[in-house]
């Protein structure tokens, strides 16, 4: 009796061994929104922005320093916006109709109507013409912080972005005082706006892969101070 013994013992082994196998054989998969561009390009552009997930110190901190890079080369044309996003809209369109409320447009998607609040300087209009749209990381920023080595089409998507919060319809006075200054010598007006604009610079750049200056570092994480 006992080889029979040892013959079920081995076949409960081997059951429990299909068993074990069979577990360890589950697939894990990588959520979409966790990747990363592999070399600081662009994903490709969807809809919806203002997304500041991971836009805190530890990304902060994750950030490589470098001194700002030389604006040899920099030309606003080496950045194509604004590009067409289909149903006659281009980014500028797409971003007014996001940013409103109760907006209205005309069947080539011409902005006519709506109201908007600029986030930089808690200023509202219902004037289309008295906004612009900002780049987050303006396009000089991001030419001096890494953008100079993207190819014509990396740099074309960049300024186009209406997934990462990069694109966003401000005052006409808020923008042009910013121009292409970054945190360290620009912040908006707004007090109250500094934490989520820290959080939206550092989410930007960190998808990127640009750098940051020890400046702008510092001023990032005076701002991100102001969080509650």
């Amino acid at each position: 009796m006992r080889p029979l013994h040892n013959g079920k013992a081995v076949l409960i082994a081997l059951a429990l061994a299909t068993v074990l196998t069979g577990a360890g054989s589950c697939d894990v998969s990588t959520s979409p929104g966790e990747a990363q561009p592999a070399s600081g390009a662009p994903a490709g552009n969807g809809g919806g922005g203002g997304n500041n997930a991971g836009g805190g110190a530890a990304a902060l901190d994750a950030l490589s320093v470098a001194t700002a890079g030389s604006m040899s080369g920099y030309s606003r044309e080496k950045f194509t916006h604004w590009i067409s996003q289909g149903n006659g809209c281009d980014t500028r369109d797409v971003v007014l109709k996001r940013d409103g409320k109760n907006v209205k447009a005309t069947a080539d998607c011409k902005i006519t109507a709506g109201s908007w609040h600029s986030p930089y300087d808690d200023k509202d209009t219902t004037n289309p013409q008295d906004l612009d749209i900002d780049h987050m990381v303006p396009l000089a920023a991001a030419w001096r912080s890494g953008a100079a080595k993207w190819t014509d089409e990396q740099r074309k998507d960049f300024a186009n972005d209406l997934t990462r919060p990069q694109l966003f319809a401000v005052s006409l006075q808020s923008n042009r005082a910013k121009g292409d200054q970054d945190p360290s010598t620009w912040k908006p007006p707004s007090h109250a706006y500094w934490c989520t604009y820290a959080q939206n610079w550092i989410t930007v750049k960190t998808y990127y892969k640009l750098t940051v200056t020890q400046a702008e570092k510092t001023a990032l994480s005076d701002m991100l101070a102001t969080c509650k």
